[in-house]
């Protein structure tokens, strides 16, 4: 028996993937989609790779606890979710599982933080479950083996594709204004960086930036080291911490952006030591739609329904 899942919020570059990791997961079926702005229209016009007969909605909030799915995945900019949340807290009774991509209950000890790599010890049957930032996946997976011997704040850089900054028109999705450009933004205090800081209970300084690619993101990490470390200490940490799972893959070189596009995993690599052997600096990759966000929420739905963590999610 398959369970549903209902998507809202479906009309961004995240929610297309979701649609089309659903749609291709063996025990998941999408039980509805929603969109305003596509309310009425054929799913099929709009996801390539979706043949399925569905078409967009424009539910109420108070009308989703009615829908009967068996969970609710909200793809909504961040300061959206609250309303739908509150819908299942009004309408009461079996709930079903709620998972957030936004970053409105990353810091709600009441919701589960999904990042099945370093939290899935965490679960306990919680059926609200947010979704790790993009840049806080990537940040947390590449410090977190080396995070015990930490020396001071670690300071990371970042650059992203401009699928990043959504559908609604800005400066950072805008291919002509990124064009041989690359665009700093939020450079301190961004939400990403104390998310990361939280989780791993250490500081972290993020520099996010936009560059004219699609998808993909890249982040540098300058950790400062307690101890001088040998390259072998390091490489065997993270070797060691990663080695179950399939979807971190820890490689010598450095990894590049154009070679993660489209792929659920993430490339962690380039490991340098300066001459004194107490800073490192690590490079970490990921598709910011998919590890980033729709293949996370994936791993995190597989938890929730006590499916196998992969299923559905394709090397």
């Amino acid at each position: 028996m398959r369970e549903s899942v209902g998507l809202v919020g479906a009309r961004g570059h995240v929610g297309e993937d979701m649609i089309r990791l659903i749609a291709g997961h063996p025990k998941l079926e999408l039980a509805f989609v929603s969109s305003r702005e596509r309310a009425g229209q054929a799913v099929a016009d709009h996801v390539p790779g979706y043949t399925g007969g569905l078409r967009y909605t424009a539910p109420d909030p108070a009308e989703l606890p009615h829908a009967g799915a068996s969970a609710i995945v909200l793809a909504l900019p961040n300061d959206k979710a609250a309303v739908y949340v509150a819908a299942f807290d009004a309408h009461g009774g079996r709930q079903p599982v709620i998972v957030d991509l936004s970053a409105d209950h990353r810091f709600d000890d009441a919701w589960y933080y999904g990042l099945p790599e370093l939290t899935r010890g965490r679960y306990a049957g919680q059926r609200r479950i947010s979704n790790p930032g993009c840049y806080a996946t990537a940040m947390q997976l590449a410090i977190a083996p080396m995070r015990d011997v930490l020396s001071g704040p670690v300071q990371c850089f970042g650059v992203s594709g401009y699928s990043g900054a959504g559908t609604s028109p800005s400066d950072r999705n805008d291919p002509g204004k990124l064009r041989d450009n690359l665009m700093p933004y939020a450079l301190a205090g961004h939400v990403h960086e104390a998310e990361v800081s939280r989780q791993l209970d250490h500081a972290v300084e993020f520099m996010p930036h936009v560059a004219p690619h699609f998808r993909g993101l890249s982040i540098t990490a300058n950790l400062h080291l307690s101890r001088p470390f040998t390259i072998d200490e390091v490489v065997s940490r993270y070797t060691q911490r990663y080695a179950d799972e399939p979807l971190v893959r820890v490689m010598e070189q450095a990894p590049w952006v154009s070679r993660i596009a489209g792929r659920h995993h993430v490339e962690i690599g380039g490991f340098t030591l300066t001459a004194d052997a107490q800073r490192l600096v690590v490079v970490a990759t990921l598709d910011n739609l998919l590890k980033g966000a729709a293949t996370q929420a994936l791993q995190n739905l597989n938890i929730a329904f006590g499916f196998d963590e992969f299923d559905g999610i394709s090397p």
